[in-house]
């Protein structure tokens, strides 16, 4: 009984034929559409020419100042090849690269992950790309990581969705896939209680002792986990665990602008570092999505508009500041990496591109014009071979050529997401999704 059931739901999800891609936005010129698609080509080569050979994946970095940092040039991320496995599909619907180059690429990285290290199906945040085998993000974070584990399966499943109804080698390369995604233990993360566990190791067990609660950018693994038709989760994991029994919720958290209201309860002053509002958005669609304690498409768009005005009115008097210059997040800082944010306390003065390209879908006028400030009058300083650089400060004069995958990775999926909606179609169209939504209470209107 159990196989005929494996067997018809394949035999399901080959057959639909969802409608992908939807109007594409018109640009107020052509220049700004050239220069939109010049930037997300510029940097989807961070996941195509900058890729680590072996795997197909990601690299964690990459410094052009001097090539590979800590001589970790086989480093690979599972999280940030996530953000890259859906960069490939903007690239072929994009045309920066054939459709046949792009499915090759996705079955050589799809042939590593089932050969590489995992922990109860989860995979690590990182691994030597030569080897398969687990690079130690920390001491004890020395195995499963299923939050970077679920940004790998939201992308993996945008492309099985996109591979479904191709030829023969794509139709073959979505069905493993499909076992990759139904082999993920979401279920053995909980350790028996009402949460989601973000690590475990084979030494260290449960030691990292991380629950996952909301509100933060791990919304995405607790959808899955719910979706898993082989591992799921209670639903009362998600309104116990990640909701708090409802403590997520309060109405409103206070922000320095009163009309931009945020209503989660673990959201930090101003709404925190924007990649908040991008990691669990780049398959799950915010629009008209809600569940008892959010409207998320509100809820993001609140918490960029938020970002944008801190940079504009500017408190702390940093440089260049202003409407053609803002965007906090985490990212690489002035000294180490940071996670900015709009706070007396977080902001440091830096600004990472990605965080206004990546919300093009909820600031679109405020994103151009920051990517056109950046790429016409900075170009020199802050944009290089794959695209801007992670981040910059004109306060401490400090510019450097380095990337990160997981803020790389944002910048081509939401762009795309703006124009087309091509991922955010994808990923919803998942049968597994639309049960696992429904599941949790979420509404959706498509």
């Amino acid at each position: 009984m159990k196989k005929k059931c494996t067997i018809k739901f394949a035999c399901l999800f080959l057959l639909a034929i969802p409608l992908f891609v939807s109007a594409q936005v018109k640009f107020a010129s052509k220049a700004d559409s050239q220069l939109f698609t010049k930037v997300q080509q510029a940097t989807f080569q961070y996941f195509w020419e900058g890729a680590e050979p072996n795997s197909g994946l990601a690299r964690e970095r990459l410094h052009l100042d001097n090539n590979y940092p800590q001589n970790d040039k086989s480093t690979v991320t599972s999280g940030g090849s996530g953000f890259g496995v859906m960069s490939l599909l903007v690239g072929m619907e994009r045309k920066f690269i054939s459709r046949k180059s792009g499915v090759q690429r996705i079955e050589k990285i799809v042939q590593f992950l089932e050969t590489a290290d995992r922990f109860h199906g989860a995979w690590p945040h990182w691994w030597n790309g030569e080897t398969g085998k687990v690079k130690p993000f920390s001491k004890k974070d020395n195995g499963g990581d299923l939050v970077e584990t679920s940004y790998m399966v939201q992308g993996l499943l945008c492309a099985r969705q996109y591979l479904q109804n191709g030829d023969a080698q794509e139709r073959a390369l979505a069905l493993r896939i499909d076992v990759l995604w139904k082999t993920v233990e979401f279920d053995w993360y909980t350790n028996n209680k009402k949460v989601l566990y973000w690590h475990w190791s084979p030494t260290y067990e449960w030691e990292m002792n991380f629950a996952v609660r909301g509100y933060n950018e791990c919304l995405i693994m607790y959808i899955l986990a719910a979706s898993s038709p082989t591992h799921s989760i209670d639903a009362a994991v998600y309104h116990e665990g990640w909701a708090q029994n409802g403590k997520i919720k309060v109405d409103p958290i206070p922000t320095d602008n009163k009309a931009l209201q945020l209503h989660h309860q673990g959201s930090a002053e101003n709404g925190g570092p924007l990649f908040w509002s991008h990691y669990s958005y780049l398959g799950l669609d915010p629009r008209n999505l809600k569940d008892r304690y959010a409207d998320y498409w509100k809820e993001n768009t609140n918490h960029a508009r938020i970002n944008y005005e801190w940079c504009v009115s500017n408190p702390k008097h940093f440089i260049g500041y202003g409407e053609n210059n803002w965007g906090l997040t985490a990212s690489y800082s002035v000294k180490g990496y940071s996670g900015h944010a709009p706070s007396l306390k977080k902001d440091l003065g830096v600004i990472s591109p990605t965080a206004a390209l990546s919300s093009f879908p909820y600031t679109p006028k405020e994103s151009m014009a920051a990517m056109k400030h950046w790429y016409t009058d900075m170009k020199d300083k802050v944009y290089g071979d794959y695209g801007f650089y992670d981040a910059f400060s004109e306060t401490d004069n400090w510019y450097q050529p380095r990337y990160l995958a997981i803020d790389q990775g944002p910048i081509v999926v939401m762009m795309e997401n703006y124009r087309t909606g091509l991922l955010w179609n994808l990923f919803m169209s998942c049968p597994e999704i639309k049960a696992g939504l429904q599941k949790l209470d979420f509404t959706t209107v498509r």
